[in-house]
């Protein structure tokens, strides 16, 4: 890691104490996407799929080429296909929690917040689905090799390299959504999903963070060494799926020329590695960034 990224270990609370405190967040402020997206809203045609300076091709010499439409349209694609990645996700998640708590008292708070997750997910799998159907965006999300490397995941990921798998996944999803919320300038059925699955998700992160330093805790360095591999691994696959390839020739532009620019764009790259950095400062605290995990982050610019 930089020397300016501290390794501290995090402290640890209570694992009933911290789930009762969520329940009640839970309980005084969730969202139905249902009710708090409006579904029949017209899609206006000036406003951005995302934040533009996130897109894969922004501050490259092909954007600057591109007319106003083509940028708007590039984004909706681009925010499709990291919405899709997001509901392939949630999926997984899913399974890894019900699994985790499918032998847990079922009286403790701990199991019935990871219920409560769970039903949070659904919702946020239907929520990424429908916008993309409102965008008149294909259907994205990972596909082939990386599709099916999911379905081993969900069988048999389990522990803290579940928990520090999806903690990952859904910072990264974060980093992005916390600046599409807030910028006038995106589609409002964007900033409006974004909104909801940031506030929903800073629960879910919590969670997540405090069981990985749980049962990190002691963990010998054997183990520690097979957790930061397969950490690694799953974020590595989940930034590689992020944006899909045929995004581009969806959207009318020459793939190859865009799929070409957008792996030397410098600028998506420094975007990542700025907004990523809290991501990473947690891994390496817990002792999860190391040998070649390294190299992983460092091919999909977190490090």
């Amino acid at each position: 890691m930089t020397a300016s990224i501290s390794a501290a270990r995090p402290a640890l609370s209570d694992r009933e104490e911290t789930a009762q405190r969520l329940l009640a967040s839970s309980a005084r402020k969730s969202y139905d996407p249902v009710v708090e997206v409006d579904w029949e809203a017209p899609i206006p045609d000036d406003k951005y799929g995302m934040t533009p300076e996130w897109s894969t091709l922004y501050g490259t010499a092909y954007w600057d080429e591109m007319t106003d439409a083509q940028r708007i349209e590039v984004t909706k694609h681009e925010a499709a296909s990291v919405s899709g990645t997001g509901l392939w996700f949630e999926i997984l998640l899913m399974q890894m929690l019900l699994r985790d708590v499918y032998s847990r008292d079922k009286h403790s708070r701990h199991v019935q917040f990871a219920l409560t997750e769970v039903g949070d997910e659904c919702r946020h799998s239907v929520m990424f689905a429908r916008a993309g159907e409102q965008l008149g965006m294909p259907g994205y999300g990972p596909k082939g090799p990386i599709h099916q490397l999911g379905k081993v995941w969900g069988a048999l990921y389990r522990g803290a390299n579940a928990y520090a798998s999806v903690m990952a996944a859904e910072e990264i999803l974060d980093m992005m959504q916390r600046d599409f919320l807030r910028d006038e300038r995106v589609q409002p059925i964007t900033r409006t999903v974004s909104k909801i699955h940031v506030l929903e998700e800073a629960r879910h992160i919590r969670f997540a963070r405090e069981e990985v330093a749980r049962r990190l805790d002691g963990a010998s360095w054997g183990r520690l060494q097979f957790e930061r591999f397969n950490t690694a691994v799953t974020v590595f696959f989940v930034m590689k799926s992020m944006i899909r390839k045929d995004v581009y020739t969806n959207a009318g532009l020459d793939g190859e020329r865009a799929l070409r620019e957008a792996k030397n764009n410098q600028h998506y790259k420094d975007m990542v590695r700025t907004s990523g950095s809290k991501l990473m400062q947690f891994l390496d605290s817990v002792g999860l960034v190391g040998g070649p995990s390294k190299r992983l982050y460092k091919l999909v610019h977190l490090l």
